[in-house]
């Protein structure tokens, strides 16, 4: 049965203020508070707000039938929670209907699986958590920034426990093959890959409200037919774009509501069902395993990372910004601010204003007026950053004795939580054992209480016991007078001290 596997991404990167060099070591406030929260506001009532209203309402019309997974970055949750509040409110709906999964994807939504492998790990953990927290999921499924992947990242991926990664279904990478499958990690079979079908994502999200496309208008069934015509054996269709798609890029005006909303029902008689990542994983096993030795992306025509970190601008940045000593003080760090800021410098928007690449659609540079403006300007910032990091573990600090600052602190959560594990356990084991001698230990404390009401004569039987082996030897006689002495006259006992006088 034709399957779609239907996911949104969700993020919307910090913008930076106008930085000058002089500004270096006197102003450490990086932000334009103005233009996030006005674009923000702005993504939530053209485009946040109607599309998951939406989703809510084809649950609520077609039950179990309508399923979509959503990622979402942890700098656009700081966003949302300081700006939107009420998005939060429905995704928890959302959440809560049991159609809707929440996948994990690097905080920072950055380029750490490229630059620092303890980074990534470490900020995965960070963002999946929160997901707990906010969404009461944790998250199975792993989708990296701009879809990154490659068979490292892979590896990766798998050995922090995920069971799936979604993938860009990239020609390049394919071959022969086709997107509508699921395959496995090449250089780890315990992670399933779900690959996106680029074409039929693109034609809702880039072009659905493009007159000049030869498809225009697209209709929810011709493009439901599509995916029906499939060869058979073809049958996961994993659609991925940004929820932004839905409102923004392809404004209300054109129906794309109307369109997602007549997707279900159409879907049914076409015999094609919906399913989250994760159910797609269970019915579904690898064919094959794909070896993807260079990154791929969803970005731009080639599906790598050329928009990122293609041209000299981009890889200095890129060289600075995950230098290993300084990555190595900052997971060292539990200073809230310069977490803050690196989650926020790392986001993967900072890299792709920089680019030189004319894609023939536009670049949107935010504040920037060239890629050279936006290089000088990140620049400026990373270097108060750096300064201030440094600041904060001088250069005196060997380099080993970060690492292993670092180490102990990463890993301390960890062992908390294994030693706990261990106490609790032999804690049980001993309560146990404690209740099996709880029925000897009475018998053993029985005749000890029978003894208790005659004190004085007790040390006297114990005296006797001791004795007894040797009552016939010289010992004896000499503790035998005392002994008559006791039954004829207590009082006596107690002259003898005066007689000794």
């Amino acid at each position: 049965m034709k399957t779609i596997c239907l996911y949104f991404e969700i993020h919307q990167p910090i913008h930076l203020k106008r930085y000058r060099f002089f500004d270096i070591g006197t102003d450490h406030y990086y932000y334009d508070d103005y233009e996030n929260e006005r674009v923000i506001s702005e993504l939530f009532e053209k485009s946040y707000k109607p599309a998951l209203q939406t989703m809510l309402d084809m649950i609520a019309e077609n039950g179990k039938a309508f399923k979509v997974a959503f990622s979402i970055s942890g700098v656009s949750l700081e966003l949302i929670e300081q700006y939107a509040p009420e998005m939060l409110d429905l995704l928890g709906r959302l959440a809560a209907t049991g159609c809707v999964e929440f996948l994990a994807e690097p905080y920072s939504h950055g380029l750490s699986s490229l630059g620092n492998v303890d980074n990534f790990i470490a900020e995965t953990k960070r963002q999946a958590k929160k997901i707990k927290q906010l969404f009461g999921q944790s998250p199975k499924v792993f989708r990296n920034s701009s879809l990154i992947y490659d068979d490292e990242i892979g590896a990766m991926v798998a050995d922090m426990g995920f069971k799936g990664v979604m993938v860009e279904g990239a020609k390049h990478i394919l071959g022969w093959k086709s997107p509508h499958y699921i395959y496995s990690c090449a250089q780890d079979s315990r992670l399933s890959l779900i690959l996106r079908d680029y074409k039929l994502s693109d034609d809702i999200g880039l072009r659905f409200n493009d007159a000049s496309w030869s498809e225009y208008p697209l209709m929810a069934d011709k493009w439901l037919s599509w995916i029906a015509g499939l060869p058979e054996g073809e049958n996961v269709v994993g659609i991925m774009m940004e929820l932004a798609a839905l409102g923004y890029y392809q404004p209300l005006g054109s129906h794309i509501l109307d369109f997602l909303r007549a997707l279900p029902q159409l879907a049914g008689k076409m015999g094609i069902q919906f399913a989250t990542p994760s159910e797609v994983l269970a019915k579904n096993k690898p064919v094959s395993p794909l070896e993807v030795i260079y990154p791929v992306s969803w970005n731009d025509e080639e599906r790598d990372t050329s928009s990122m970190l293609g041209n000299g601008m981009q890889r200095e940045a890129f060289n600075k910004l995950y230098d290993e000593n300084i990555v190595g003080r900052i997971l060292a760090s539990r200073d809230r601010r310069i977490q803050q800021d690196w989650d926020r410098l790392q986001a993967t928007d900072n890299f792709r204003f920089m680019t030189t690449k004319n894609n023939g659609m536009g670049t949107n540079r935010g504040i920037y007026d060239s890629e050279y403006d936006a290089f000088t300007n990140y620049m400026n910032i990373l270097g108060d950053f750096l300064k201030r990091v440094k600041d904060m573990f001088p250069d005196s600090v060997e380099n080993d004795e970060l690492n292993s600052l670092y180490t102990q602190i990463a890993n301390m959560g960890e062992e908390l939580n294994v030693k706990d594990n261990e106490i609790s356990r032999l804690r049980a084991r001993l309560k146990k054992l404690g209740s099996e001698e709880e029925a000897p230990a009475p018998k053993e404390e029985a005749p000890k209480a029978e003894k208790k009401p005659t004190p004085k004569k007790a040390p006297a039987k114990k005296a006797e016991a001791k004795t007894k082996p040797a009552a016939k030897k010289t010992p004896a006689k000499k503790v035998e007078p005392k002994k008559k002495a006791e039954p004829k006259a207590k009082p006596a006992t107690k002259k003898e001290p005066a007689k000794k006088k």
